[in-house]
C-alpha cells in the first residue's frame, strides 16, 4: 500500500492565507520526515462559506518540501479548464515534481461553479472526455488541430511538454456507472470516493474492471481511495474530538448537493461516521483500512486530516499517528512499499 496526505486548504473566510499556506508547508514536512509516498490537493472555486486556496500554485509551493514524493490533484475540475493552458500547467508541474506527478480530475457538480465560468454543468461529461483527448495530443505531438464540440484549434504547437511520458498518470474521480465506465476507458485509475457504501463501490469495481478488458487495458490498474481520517491516543474520545469539524464540513456538502450526502443528512452522517470515516485510535484506523484493502483492493490511501476550523495540533498529531503507528502495521501486512509512483 501507498500512502497520501490529502492537504485541505479550504478554511473560514477569516483565517489568515498566509498563516495556512505556513501551516500546510508544516504538514507536508511532517509528512515527508515519517516517509508518507504522496501529497494530493482538491478544488472548488466560490467555496462559500469558505475560501480554497487553489492546487496549482499550492501544490508548486509544497512540492519543495517533499523531495521523492508523488504530487497531485484529487481531483482538478477539468470541463472549467481549457486543455491549452492546463497542459502547459501540468507540464510545468509535472517538472517542477521531477516526473512524480498525478493530474486527478473530476466533473464537478456545483452549479454556482459551471456559472461562474460560462460553462453549461450539462456538458461536463463530453467536455471532460475532449479535454483529455486534447491534453494528450499537446503533450506527444509536434502540430496539434483539434475540432471537437467544445474546443477547436488550428496548427498548435507547445515544448512545454512533462517529464513523464507520454504524460503524468490521469485519476478520474467517479460516483455512478457511467463516470466509473468513464473511468475505465480514459483514465488511469479510478479514484474512490470516502462516501459512497461499500457493498456499491464493490459492484461499480466489477464494472470498472470489466470495462477496462473491453477497452483492452490491464483490469489491475491500482486503487487509490480518499479517505476522512482522525487518529487519536485515546479511542474513547475521538470521535467527540472531530464531530463538530466533520458535521459542519459535511454539512456545507449537503447544501452544495453534494452526490456523497444523498438522503436524510442525520441517517447519512450517522452512517458515514459508524461506516465510513476512518476514526479512532491506531489499532482501530490499522483494521478499518486493512478492510478497504481486502474488499475493495485500496492500494493507495490519501489521509484527509483536516476540515474548516481545526486546531492546528490535533492535525500533526493525526499526521504523526499515522506515520509512526497506522503506516508502519499495513506496510508490515503488505511489504511492497516505497516512494517509486507513479508508474
Amino acid at each position: 500500500m501507498r500512502f497520501g496526505l490529502f492537504v485541505s486548504p479550504q478554511h473560514f473566510a477569516v483565517d489568515s492565507p498566509v498563516a495556512k499556506v505556513a501551516e500546510h508547508v508544516e504538514q507536508v514536512r511532517l509528512a515527508h520526515a515519517l516517509g508518507f509516498d504522496s501529497v494530493f490537493l482538491g478544488q472548488h472555486f466560490l467555496a462559500e462559506p469558505y475560501s480554497y486556496l487553489q492546487p496549482l500554485p499550492m501544490l508548486a509551493r509544497l512540492a519543495a518540501e517533499g523531495p521523492g514524493m508523488v504530487f497531485g490533484t484529487a481531483v482538478l475540475l477539468l470541463p472549467l479548464y481549457h486543455p491549452v493552458g492546463l497542459a502547459e500547467y501540468i507540464a510545468t508541474l509535472d517538472a517542477i515534481c521531477d516526473g512524480k506527478f498525478i493530474l486527478g480530475v473530476g466533473l464537478g457538480y456545483r452549479d454556482e461553479e459551471f456559472r461562474a465560468f460560462g460553462v453549461d454543468r450539462r456538458t461536463r461529461a463530453s467536455r471532460l472526455e475532449e479535454a483529455l483527448v486534447l491534453l494528450k495530443k499537446l503533450w506527444t505531438e509536434d502540430t496539434v488541430s483539434f475540432h471537437g464540440r467544445h474546443f477547436h484549434i488550428d496548427n498548435v504547437s507547445t515544448k512545454t511538454r512533462p517529464v513523464q511520458k507520454p504524460g503524468p498518470p490521469i485519476w478520474l474521480g467517479a460516483h455512478t456507472d457511467a463516470a466509473v465506465k468513464r473511468a475505465a476507458r480514459v483514465g488511469d485509475a479510478w479514484l474512490l470516493t470516502p462516501t459512497d457504501e461499500l457493498a456499491l463501490m464493490e459492484r461499480q469495481l466489477t464494472l470498472y474492471r470489466e470495462t477496462r478488458l473491453e477497452a483492452g487495458k490491464d483490469a489491475d490498474s491500482g486503487i487509490p481511495m480518499m479517505v476522512e481520517t482522525y487518529v487519536a491516543p485515546d479511542a474513547a474520545s475521538a470521535r467527540s474530538d472531530v464531530e463538530p469539524y466533520l458535521r459542519n464540513k459535511y454539512g456545507a456538502y449537503a447544501r452544495w448537493k453534494s452526490t456523497g450526502t444523498r438522503g436524510d443528512e442525520s441517517t447519512g452522517m450517522e452512517r458515514l461516521f459508524t461506516e465510513r470515516f476512518i476514526i479512532g485510535d491506531p489499532e482501530r484506523c490499522v483494521v478499518m483500512l486493512k478492510s478497504l484493502h481486502t474488499r475493495l483492493g485500496v492500494d493507495h490511501v490519501l489521509f484527509r486530516v483536516e476540515w474548516p476550523g481545526m486546531e492546528r495540533d490535533k492535525v500533526l498529531r493525526t499526521i504523526h499517528l499515522i506515520g509512526r503507528e497506522v503506516m508502519p502495521a499495513l506496510r508490515a501486512a503488505s511489504p511492497d512499499q516505497g516512494r517509486t509512483m507513479p508508474s
